[in-house]
């Protein structure tokens, strides 16, 4: 990862010093390039409103965009812990299993996320294993499904204006999205993102406008589709969104005079979300042992003591086989609980959660826009959003942590409220002088240039911070364990790479992650622990050359592997000091 000093300057204030910038000259040159922007916004007012060409080219631009830049912004690396967990999802999907068998030497391949028992698989929900999978199966590289789902995300965002809002402004709030969310945002340059949830919720809030209307049964599939992808991405925000939207659907329902007409339109979507509900207790019976076991719960039974909502109470510290998750379960995450439990701490995390919201959906640069929010508010074609978007942010209020990919179910509810929003402020004049157009058109190129800005970042020498603005990205974490991985990977034979950590090592730097199917893989990544249990695991894999690996080490490299004599006393003596506490 390329270090700045902090002298450098940061992107951040950049992007603020170009909103003022903006601002500035769309109120003193309003008329500055106005026949031109005429000319453009008439032709991309055009391919507007042919709606399903829209769509397409929302999604299509977000994908050969990001593919252009992929010189600067390369294929991420995974780091975060949630990374590696849904890519053993989308291995294990990969290779045509729903799970895999509990490998008899598992406590070498413990690690975050990750179920080991009953079965060997990530925590997760599948929506998102299955994108991962599909990049794999597709085009030989996980991320590449990432990337779909991202190109996807922008046409569902511009379908879901489009039922809320005119064309051309679905549209521009869609090419908004593609800059926002769709280059840098860690939604589609990680492999834990929002993408696949955002697809979700835009399937769900873009169909809710069109049913209102007119109940059809494709647009019912669309709706079925959501809640489905939501059910097996973000279940709890999903629920959020899901059940207000039914509850004005059948609202509406009730106010027909012949609503039978609605239960025959519905039987083909109910049919669909039966036989999801089937699949996910199939699921949860492979991954589980049990149907009504939903994702989490085992792997939150396991390791963690703070639960997931601030109603609920901590759970006794369970037994841990490494240090470095006793620590991130009983330090960072407890701690962090505890404090959030607390009456300043929930109100500290409250204000962080809004900020972090607002500061992702709509930086610094979209903010001027914001200022005809409070007409917004009072439109009734968009009076149900707002609500929705209260019931969603108290629903945030009570789980214990927040990041922006959590609220990818409302992204698209966000957007609408943003768009229309602007359609208020174009209409802004101070003196008979049209500096609401202006405002749009210089926010329109600033989103532009802004991204070619980002883009330029690091050979300018700009910083990157991944707080306040995530949607700039993450930053190049993970290259010292993918460059360990890639070396291993070049060289003959199978390896066995032993990772031995300091005892202040960083629990978020985690290198013990393995692939579906550990007895077959080139690499297999294992703990150190005593000398009895290193036996077993170098007698288990003795055809393989075993090399030790130590992260903390400032140019971590690997060498052949020699016990640490000193660790299987240090262990024994630990033992004997705990049966007698």
């Amino acid at each position: 990862m390329q270090a700045h000093s902090p002298e450098a300057p940061s992107l951040f204030v950049l992007e603020t010093c170009l909103t003022v910038l903006a601002g500035l000259l769309a109120m003193t040159w309003p008329q500055f390039g106005a026949g031109v922007f005429c000319k453009i916004e008439n032709s991309l007012g055009n391919l507007a409103r042919r709606k399903k060409l829209a769509v397409a080219v929302a999604g299509m631009s977000m994908i050969f965009l990001r593919l252009a830049i992929l010189p600067v912004v390369p294929i991420p690396q995974p780091y975060i812990h949630d990374e590696f967990s849904h890519l053993l999802a989308g291995d294990t999907f990969a290779m045509g299993r729903l799970t895999n068998p509990t490998h008899p030497l598992w406590i070498h391949f413990e690690s975050f996320h990750i179920d080991q028992f009953p079965t060997y698989m990530s925590m997760y929900f599948p929506a998102q294993g299955m994108a991962l999978a599909a990049g794999k199966l597709l085009f030989g590289h996980p991320w590449f499904g990432i990337l779909l789902a991202g190109g996807v995300m922008c046409s569902a965002i511009c379908w879901m204006l489009q039922g809320w809002l005119p064309p051309g402004w679905a549209f521009f709030g869609a090419m908004i999205a593609v800059f926002r969310v769709g280059l840098f945002s860690y939604w589609v340059n990680s492999y834990y993102g929002g993408a696949v949830p955002a697809i979700g919720g835009c399937l769900l809030l873009g169909a809710l406008p069109r049913l209102r209307q007119r109940f059809t049964t494709v647009d019912g599939i669309w709706l079925a589709t959501g809640i489905a992808i939501l059910a097996n991405s973000r279940p709890f925000e999903g629920v959020l969104v899901t059940i207000p939207a039914l509850a004005v659907l059948l609202r509406d329902w009730w106010k027909l005079e012949r609503p039978i007409h609605w239960v025959r339109r519905a039987m083909i979507p109910a049919l669909l979300l039966m036989a999801v509900a089937v699949g996910m207790l199939y699921y949860n019976q492979r991954v589980f042992g049990n149907p009504l076991t939903l994702a989490y719960t085992v792997n939150r039974g396991t390791y963690a003591m703070a639960p997931v909502f601030l109603w609920q109470k901590p759970r006794p510290e369970p037994v841990y086989h490494n240090p470095e998750m006793k620590s991130f379960y009983t330090g960072w995450e407890m701690e962090d609980f505890t404090y959030t439990q607390s009456l300043a701490g929930f109100f500290d995390r409250t204000v962080q959660k809004f900020g972090v919201t607002f500061v992702f959906v709509f930086g610094v640069l979209l903010m001027p826009p914001l200022i005809g929010i409070m007409r917004t508010v009072r439109d009734q074609r968009v009076s149900y959003l707002w609500k929705a978007g209260l019931i969603m942010g108290a629903g945030m209020c009570v789980n214990a942590w927040l990041f922006p990919h959590y609220i990818a179910p409302f992204i698209g509810g966000f957007y609408v409220l943003l768009v229309q929003s602007m359609r208020h402020v174009r209409m802004w004049k101070i003196a008979t002088r049209p500096v609401g157009p202006a405002l749009m058109r210089v926010m329109a190129i600033s989103c532009i240039l802004l991204a070619g800005i980002r883009l330029a970042a690091v050979p300018l020498g700009i910083r990157v911070e991944r707080f306040p603005n995530m949607w700039y990205g993450n930053p190049a974490w993970g290259l010292e364990r993918a460059a360990v991985q890639a070396k291993f990977q070049s060289m003959p034979g199978q390896h066995l790479a032993i990772v031995r950590y300091k005892k202040d090592h960083l629990a978020f730097d985690e290198w013990v992650y393995n692939a579906a199917d550990i007895d077959h893989s080139k690499v297999v990544w294992a703990r150190e622990f005593d000398a009895p249990r290193n036996a077993k695991l170098l007698e288990y894999f003795k055809g393989r050359q075993v090399w030790l690996v130590e992260p903390d080490e400032d140019q971590p490299e690997p060498r052949p592997y020699k016990p640490k004599l000193e660790h299987a006393d240090v262990t024994a003596q630990h033992r004997v000091t705990s049966s007698h506490q």
